[in-house]
């Protein structure tokens, strides 16, 4: 008679079938992700492996460096010189020996720029976005969030155990309806500053006013706003003409505009305070290191002062829309470096991304679950380091991959 197997690798092996039939289902449905080699980068130019041992050079339109300082020389030096001095890794958390004079110039620099008390830095936007919400609401307490926030804040709310809202994209008397809906307890407003997906701008004005209104804090997320947008690229809540008074908290990443790695949040003191002594993304992980920190505030005094760079990628999103337009092409609508090209169906939105690699352009193929279903896209991002004449190229290639795809469908 056959051996029972026993439990344990019973268990294992159900596992891996259910891991196999995952992979299937996404293959069928045109969800597989592949990670991509770059071999070096050059400008807006960068070398990819095509997985057969050779490469191709294809322009970027998919990074997030929109201002081009993640190869400036000034940024890389600032880093080579730190690591130079005091080597390569953060050593420790900040709270035991990993805070360096480095990590606080950086922060300093960031808070007073943004116009708040005091900056703390962690290692990703995400770890911020679940430092702030855990840290600060618990079971009894509300998290109200837009549908289209960044995965990170929806994930922080439901570990943090509070309950959870989503109002209509977009929606600030939505936001109002469900900050009514909570009896009691604390609640956070929280929303993206530049929607990472649409490319639009949340109506920070008159979410604030519904915040207010309901005695909730409001926290803004401006991963890929702070650098581009507002005064001296101070972001979405400065353009908007709002104050730490109307966004207690507002989350920085460092590694978009700004070219590097990790992020910061900031806020008065006694907000900070809280999150250094209680946010467990922060307490259990170590620091950045120095020589991270020094580019990354090279980066921001060159993003503070360097208003070229804001200006010529302002004209390089008009040309690109422009020229969209000319083509017919299906924009959403967006005024910032974000430029979505929707396809509808995942297999529609591989097929115009391969084409356009294979003219020489790297653009993302964007599927679910990261925007609904039936709404895949081209996620086209601009930066500073391209140029004119490089996107006219791309409108050009999209209307030609647009056009190859559309054939080839109707065949």
């Amino acid at each position: 008679m056959p051996t029972a197997r026993p439990p344990e690798l019973k268990q294992r092996a159900d596992l891996r079938a259910r891991i196999d039939q995952a992979r299937t289902r996404r293959d069928a449905e045109g969800l597989r992700r592949i990670r991509r080699v770059v071999v070096r980068r050059d400008g807006a130019g960068c070398e990819v492996a095509d997985g057969d041992g050779g490469s191709r050079w294809v322009l970027d339109f998919c990074g997030n460096d929109y201002l081009g300082l993640s190869q400036q020389f000034a940024v890389v030096n600032a880093l080579q010189d730190t690591a130079a001095r005091e080597g390569v890794g953060g050593i420790a958390s900040h709270l035991v020996c990993g805070h360096h004079a480095a990590h606080a110039a950086l922060e300093s620099e960031l808070a007073e720029w943004l116009g708040y008390e005091r900056a703390v830095l962690l290692g990703s936007g995400f770890a911020a976005n679940l430092a702030v919400v855990q840290s600060l609401l618990g079971e009894d307490d509300l998290c109200v969030q837009d549908r289209l926030n960044h995965a990170s804040l929806v994930d922080a709310a439901r570990l943090a155990g509070c309950r959870l809202r989503r109002y209509p994209h977009a929606d600030a008397e939505g936001a109002l309806r469900q900050l009514k809906s909570m009896p009691g307890g604390a609640a956070l407003l929280a929303t993206d500053g530049v929607f990472s997906m649409d490319g639009d701008l949340a109506p920070l004005r008159k979410l604030a006013i519904a915040a207010r209104l309901q005695g909730a804090l409001l926290y803004v997320d401006d991963a890929h706003g702070v650098g581009v947008h507002g005064p001296q690229g101070r972001g979405t809540v400065a353009a908007a003409g709002l104050s730490s008074a109307d966004v207690p908290l507002q989350m920085v990443t460092l590694g978009k505009a700004l070219g590097g790695h990790g992020a910061a949040v900031v806020g008065d003191a006694a907000w900070i305070d809280h999150l250094v002594e209680t946010a467990r993304p922060y307490l259990y992980t170590t620091a950045l290191p120095p020589a991270q920190a020094a580019a990354s505030l090279a980066a921001v005094r060159l993003a503070r002062r360097e208003d070229w760079r804001r200006d010529k990628l302002a004209g390089l999103v008009a040309r690109f829309r422009e020229g969209a337009g000319r083509h017919g092409l299906d924009l959403m609508a967006s005024s910032t470096p974000i430029q979505p090209l929707l396809c509808g169906s995942n297999a529609r939105a591989l097929a115009m991304a391969l084409a356009l690699e294979q003219a020489g352009f790297w653009v993302a193929a964007i599927r679910p679950p990261t925007v609904p279903e039936g709404r895949a896209r081209l996620r086209i991002t601009l930066g500073a380091l391209h140029e004119p004449i490089q996107v006219d190229a791309l409108v050009e290639a999209l209307a030609r991959a647009r056009d190859r795809v559309g054939d080839e469908a109707a065949a």
